[in-house]
This record gives structure tokens, sequence and C-alpha cells, in this order.
């Protein structure tokens, strides 16, 4: 088994904090999560997050005109810039502190940063034969205070900052001579954003306390400007205030409809220059629409009664992408007919339980914010939230036909969801309120079982009839997980009293065996094939024990693998502190060789069972923003009170309570820490899935290690291949191709091969090989357009090999579960797109039918109006 695996996606959480960007062509939505970024691609209803990963959040996003380039800025004011087309970063610039704004000029050939006070003006990289990308152009001073926006004129040689003083400026970016640096106030709070209009120096300002100005400049844009000669009388460039708007009687009128509070603030404004819309999003969740210059009202929404952080415009002016930082929500609006083009909200609260489908192609996951959320691996978009538990999810699990979920809380619920209805079709219930810790399932789908926390026992529901069967007692702990063997109804768990117990449900007598750890038991899974269990005990330690003889096979110390670290509260060193971390949770790999390994740490590990050793270690994040992940603290940050990041901050911008100016003292901000709740394999062995403070992050293996030959010989090349598919021997050019191992020529090879030839090619083929066939059948369905013809080699496949591949059922069980994944997926998109044809020629017929009736009404009152005109005369 390969262990390749590469970090290739993050679920569960969409947004986090900074500004969002359009791709230029306005169907990708870019995203800063945390420290990474993810691309949303809305055509296709793809999301992707990139390998690329900051030291702290990322908190502004700048984009290139022509979608190469990317700026992406911290929390700390370092820089990343980063090539959209290879996605990697190119190089880093220290901008020493906090930038609130980073834009390009529409030409892309130069950049405009805030860095507090000033405006740093540098020329985009690749303009010039330099090898340092950050090039300062020129240094804008004027300001009083923090400035907060940026935007340019049309022509890339004026632009406009708006401050926390304030007051509005107007700089020139190339020496002009009407223009060098003009100052206007008239706003009585910060100013939240400023934009030009479109071909023109007029200035529409935004402030937070919810007022417009619109100024009118005595200049076109045309007629400015630039020379060697200095002339004295050369008219100036000056503002003039139009109009003053005001958002209080649209926000009046809103709270009179809806019943809402009318205290609100401008949070977040956007302008769309090309169509003239400015959108205002505002501290109570509501964002409103108007037409500039006029201020027509044109529409007002509200996303929930949390302050909207971040809104964008694509390049067409069609969708409007608005982000709330608070509840994690992200959502892309078509304004014109007031759809939603995509709407996801991740787990506001940390992650604790993750499943894959029986297929791979779906995750479950739970939170502790009461949701059990449902998500496509292929796409990475949440289909489905069921809101039903009233506590923190403990437990998610997929049945073994992956029709329904089954969830547990600390509620004292544990409820069955129907994937087909979506709904919520079981509650299962307990004599006496129980916090339940852990759920399991049995392999035939009739059983769920659940362990308690506050009760030691372990309760037995009928899925079908909901009823309680059994208690099972004997445990004297709380007990922190369970699991069903795949095989038969043996239950096995794991308790804080130091022991293991299986149990076989079906009998009366209940437990069947019993086994003493050394210490307490923190988790426990089953082997795909039933025959093995692994416990992870408090002690850092992997124990595997043979489920029918109950003895012990293998044990590995896997405690020093967790790694060091240190909190920023702690005052020992990394290694007291983490002599206290344990495994709590583990998932066998797909063929049973390997088990992933997770828990107190930001680290996840692969180990050998065989070998007893660690076969690979992966770090989730190196994301400084939490706590937890350094072995070292930085001395920089230790003061005579205590370390820095100890110090509580507060956001002095948003007043929280009634009448409070200066902030809500209530609030509270600290780091999260770090941990890993849980893991799980796919049932396809390519990739895992791990559940931590920062979301689902699923890692996948490494695509692009396309040489790895099977058989390997002098006499074995690409030439002899060709050279067989030249002569028509497909069958050796098939072989040929599998023992080479490249991606290309197997798919060359087999597309190569006439239609007719597929069942004598597939006969001929030896069992060694078919297994590697059949690995590589799902990559080429998943990515070729020819969907009969991969389904005809899959076919044949499985028809000529079948009972050969059903003997060794354990090694191809991977395999098979990724052909079914991929050929449900194809399935599902072949049906949407014959149910879209149906439906429009269903349409067209029905639009043919009315115009036929409608011409033969007209034929039929004309001619009966000519009959009365005949008999009138």
């Amino acid at each position: 088994m390969k262990f390749s695996y590469k970090f290739s996606n993050l679920l569960g959480t969409v947004y986090k904090k900074g500004n969002l960007v359009f791709s230029p062509d306005g169907n990708v939505l870019i995203s800063p999560v945390g420290n990474r970024i993810s691309a949303f691609d809305l055509k296709n209803n793809k999301s992707e997050t990139l390998p690329l990963e900051s030291k702290l959040n990322i908190t502004t996003v700048g984009l290139s005109p022509n979608g190469n380039l990317m700026l992406l800025v911290n929390e700390e004011g370092e820089g990343y810039l980063c090539s959209l087309l290879n996605k990697s970063i190119i190089s880093r610039y220290h901008f020493s502190q906090p930038i609130n704004c980073v834009q390009f000029s529409p030409d892309g050939r130069k950049f405009a940063v805030t860095k507090g006070n000033n405006v740093l003006l540098f020329q985009s990289p690749g303009y010039s034969k330099t090898f340092n990308p950050f090039i300062l152009l020129k240094t804008f001073y004027g300001a009083y205070d923090e400035l907060t926006c940026i935007d340019w004129t049309s022509d890339s040689r004026v632009l406009c900052v708006g401050s926390n003083d304030m007051n509005t400026r107007i700089y020139g970016a190339e020496k002009l001579d009407q223009l060098v640096i003009y100052s206007m106030g008239g706003h009585r709070d910060a100013i939240v954003g400023s934009f030009f209009l479109n071909n023109s120096l007029d200035v529409i300002s935004v402030s937070h306390d919810r007022n417009i100005c619109y100024w009118k400049s005595t200049h076109e844009l045309s007629q400015l400007t630039s020379s060697s000669k200095k002339d004295e009388e050369e008219e100036k460039v000056k503002y003039i205030k139009k109009a003053v708007f005001s958002l209080n009687d649209a926000i009046a009128k809103r709270a009179e409809e809806s019943s809402s509070r009318s205290y609100c603030f401008v949070s977040a404004v956007t302008f769309h220059k090309q169509t003239g819309i400015l959108v205002t999003g505002l501290t109570d969740g509501s964002f409103y629409l108007h037409e500039m210059p006029s201020f027509t009202h044109i529409l007002s929404l509200s996303l929930g009664d949390q302050a909207i952080s971040t809104i964008s415009f694509n390049s067409t002016g069609d969708w409007l992408a608005v982000g709330c930082s608070e509840s994690g929500q992200l959502v892309v609006w078509e304004w014109q007919s007031e759809t939603y083009i995509m709407k996801q909200q991740g787990h506001f609260d940390v992650m604790s339980c993750v499943d894959y489908s029986p297929d791979g192609q779906y995750l479950v996951t739970g939170g502790n914010d009461h949701k059990v959320k449902v998500w496509n691996s292929s796409n990475g978009f949440c289909f489905v939230t069921f809101t039903e538990h009233t506590g923190g999810i403990t437990g998610v699990t997929f049945t073994k036909n992956g029709k329904s979920i089954v969830s547990s809380s600390l509620d004292g619920t544990v409820r069955a969801f129907d994937l087909h209805r979506y709904r919520n079709f079981r509650t299962f219930t307990s004599p006496r309120q129980v916090q339940f810790g852990c759920l399991a399932v049995d392999p035939s789908g009739e059983l769920v079982c659940a362990g308690g926390r506050d009760v030691f026992d372990i309760f037995v529901w009928s899925i079908q009839t909901g009823k309680l069967l059994e208690i099972l007692a004997g445990h004297e702990a709380p007990v922190p997980s369970l699991s069903f063997s795949p095989v038969a109804a043996i239950l096995v768990s794991v308790s804080w009293d130091s022991t293991v117990k299986v149990w076989d449900v079906f009998d009366s007598k209940g437990n069947k065996e019993s086994i003493q750890l050394s210490s307490d038991g923190m988790a426990v899974a089953h082997r795909a094939d039933g025959r093995q269990i692994a416990v992870a005990t408090l002690r850092g330690a992997i124990i595997f024990f043979n489920t029918e003889t109950c003895s012990q096979e293998h044990s590995i110390e896997a405690r020093a693998d967790l790694g060091y670290v240190r909190k920023a509260s702690e005052t020992v060193s990394a290694k007291k502190a983490s002599a206290s971390n344990t495994f709590t949770c583990l998932a066998y790999s797909a063929d049973g060789k390997s088990i992933l390994a997770a828990g107190q740490s930001p680290y996840v590990c692969i180990f050998s069972i065989q070998d007893q050793a660690l076969l690979k270690k992966f770090k989730i994040t190196q994301n400084l923003s939490m706590d937890g992940i350094e072995e070292f603290l930085d001395k920089r940050k230790m003061t005579e009170a205590g370390n820095v990041d100890q110090v509580e901050t507060r956001d002095e911008t948003m007043a929280g309570l009634p009448g409070v100016r200066t902030g809500d003292l209530s609030l509270r901000r600290d780091r999260p820490e770090l941990r890993v709740s849980s893991v799980s394999f796919s049932p396809t062995g390519r990739s895992w899935a791990a559940t931590s403070t920062e979301g689902v992050l699923i890692y996948s293996l490494d695509s692009t290690l396309t040489f790895d030959p099977f058989e390997f010989g002098m006499e074995v090349t690409p030439e002899v291949m060709k050279k067989a598919l030249a002569e028509r021997e497909y069958s050796m050019a098939l072989l040929l191709a599998l023992r080479l191992n490249v991606t290309e020529l197997i798919q060359e090879a087999l597309e190569s091969t006439p239609l007719d030839q597929i069942t004598v090619v597939i006969s001929s083929i030896p069992d060694r090989y078919v297994d590697k066939l059949l690995e590589k059948l799902p990559h080429y369905l998943d990515s070729s357009a020819h969907v009969e013809y991969y389904t005809q080699w899959a076919l044949q496949l499985l028809t000529v090999h079948g009972p050969a591949l059903k003997s060794r059922g354990q090694r191809v069980l991977s395999a098979c579960t990724s052909l079914q994944k991929s050929l449900t997926q194809k399935h599902e998109q072949l049906r949407k797109i014959c149910d879209y044809n149906k439906y429009t020629m269903q349409y067209i017929l029905s639009t043919s039918h009315a115009k036929d009736k409608l011409s033969a009404m007209e034929d039929e009152m004309s001619h009966t109006s000519s009959n009365i005109h005949s008999e009138e005369e």
C-alpha cells in the first residue's frame, strides 16, 4: 500500500475572515479559510483548497486582473506572492504590521497596499527584469489614522483611500499636473469604502454611521495630463459635495416589516463600476443594493443576525458574494433573479466526528454546534444539514447500505436520518436521561448501540422498530468508544475502567469476553475482516488483539510519535506538557495492514501493524494563530505579566450592547487549541479524513507520482508498447503498459483497443495484472468522456474474472469500491442531464402545442367574424 498522501481539500469550513475575491471571468470565488485559500468553481460546482499555507490566518487577498498572481497577507503583515498557474508561493515580503487592503490596478502594472496611515505603491511582478518581485515605487502620506480601503480609477492613474480619520484622500499614482493630493471630509465616522465612478473622477464614500456622500469632480478623467514642465496656472482638481444619502430610512422600513432591530452600522461595502450598483452590508446581517449616483433602492436581503464581514461583485456584476466570519457562512447571490448560486455554511463550533459512506462518495460530520452535515467528497460541497439535535454531536456513522445516517448526541438521543428524503425517521432514547458519547451500527443495519458518559451502560436499539432491546451493563467507567465487527454482530467496547469487553448482542447472556488493559482505554477499531481489533490506551500505546482468541498479537508504544507541543498558558517544557497526550481515535486502512491514529496533538500517524513501526507522520497545519502548535514558545512574547498571546483582545469597533460605543466588554477572544478529534479511512483506500479545530482535512494519494513500474524489465519500454499497438497486438500492448504503470500509456492502450476486441483482451490478461487494471479503471472513468467504452471494460473485467476476484475479495475491496463510486457518480450525472433534456423537450412540445392551439383559435375567430360580416351584408 502506498503512503504518498498529500493534503487535497478542506471541508467543513468555507470562510473565516478577510475579503472575498472573484476570478477575472467571474466563475471562481476565492475565499480565505484560516491560513489556507479555498477556490469555489461556481460554474462546474467544485471546490478546491490550494496547497498554500501561511504561518497565520490570512486577512487580505488581492488578485491581479489577469488572474495569474495573488497576494496574500496574514495577521502580522507577512505577504505571500502566489502564482495561480502552478499554485505555489513565488516570494515573501514582510510589511511589519497588519494590512487592511490590497488592490491591483486595472491594467495590472501596479498594486497598492494600506500600511497603517500610509499607502505603499508597488510595481507588479513581471513588468521589469528584476529578481525582487516587490519593487516599491511610492509611499503616500497624509492620513491621521489607519487606512481602511483603496480604489483605482479606470485608467489606473489615480487612487482614492478611505481612513478611520473620517476623510477620503485622492492620490495620483503617477505625476499629474492637475492633482497631487486632495482630502475630502464631510463624514462623522470612519470610512468603510470609497469608490470612483466608471471612467470618472467622481467619488462615492461610505462611512460606518450609514451615511453616503457623492463627490463631484471639477475635472474629467481624460483632462488629467502629465508633463515635465511646471505650470503654476494649471487648474487643480477640486471636489464638490453634490449629495448626502443615508440608509436610515431603508433600515427603519425594513425593521418595521420584519420586526427586527434597527440599531446597526455599516460593516462592509462594495461597488460595481460598470453597472453603478452600490452594496452596503450592515452589522445586523442585512445588505442593501442601490443604484448610484441617484441612490435608487433596488432590493434588500438579510442573511441572519450576524455582522456581514465582506462583500464582493464578480466581473459582470450579476453575482454577489457575501461572507460572515462569526457564523462561517458564505453566500453567492444573483441579485437580478434573487436566487442563490451557492449557499454554504460550515460548523461554527468544533467538529467532533467524521465517517465515510460505504462507497466513499460522501462524508458525514458532526460538531458541537448540534448539527450533522453531509458532504460530497468529490466537489467538497455540503448538500444537507440536519438540525434536530439539541446537544453536541459525539458520533456519526453510515449504515452498511449507505442510505441512512445514525448520530449520537449529548442531548440524550440517538437519531437516524434518511438520505433520500432528508428527514429524521427514527429517534432512540433511553429510560433515563443519558449523555451518549459513542456510537456503532451492526453490519446488517438492524441494530444501533450507544455508550453513555454519565451512565456506564451500553444501549441497544432496533432501527426497524425503534425499540430498546437491551442494556449491556458491566463497565464501571464511561465508555468512550464502540465498534461492531464488519462480518458479525459482535460488539467491542472500551472503557476508562481499563477493560475491553466483547459482546454478542444476539445472545441473551450479552457479555462474551473481557480483556484487562494496563491503563484506561480510549478508542477501539475493527479490521475489515473482523479478525483483529486495535485499542488505544491512556499511556499512548496501541494494542492489537485477536477477536477469536482475545489474545494480544501486537503492541505499539507510540506516545513519542504524537510529538511535543506546548500551549501558551503552560509554564513547563513541551516534553513534560505532552507526557499526558494520547491517541483518541483509530482507523484501519482498507487492506488492514496499517492503522491511522490521532489524538491530543496536531499530528496524524500511520503505523505498520506487522512491523510495529511508524510509516508516516502528518502535521495537519502550520497555523500559529492556534494554540498547541509550537514546541518552543517565542521569548519575544514573554513579559512580566506573562505571555502576550494570553492578553485578552476586544474589538473596539463593534458595539454589541445597546448604548455601548467603545466595544462590548463581555466579549472574550482566545486562541483555539488545535486537536484532532476523529479520523476515517476512505473505503477506496486512496484518501483519509481527519476532523480538527480547522475543519475536515482530506488527504489523498499524490497523483504526481506517475512512474511506478510493476515487474519492470529491460525489454519493457514505451516504444515496444507503441510498436505492439501499431501491429494490433492489443493484449501485449496492454500488458506492457501495465508493467510500466504509466497512466497515459495504459489509457492509450485501452482506448486503442476496438470495442469488439475487449472481451478477447480481458480473457488473455493474467490474474496478477487484473488487480492493477481494476485499480486504474475508476480514474479513467472519472476523467474521460468515453463513458460507455470504459463501462464495457469494467463489465467484461468483472464478468470474466469475477470468480477469481471474489476469492481474493479482501485485497481488491478498495479497488471495487472505487469503481462503484465512479459508476455511481457517472450515473447521477447522466440522470441529471437526461432529466433536464426530458423536461426541456416537454416544455418545447407543450409550447408548440399551445401555439398551434392558439393559431387554430385565431383562425376560427377570424372565420367566424368573416361569416358575421357576410351575413350583415
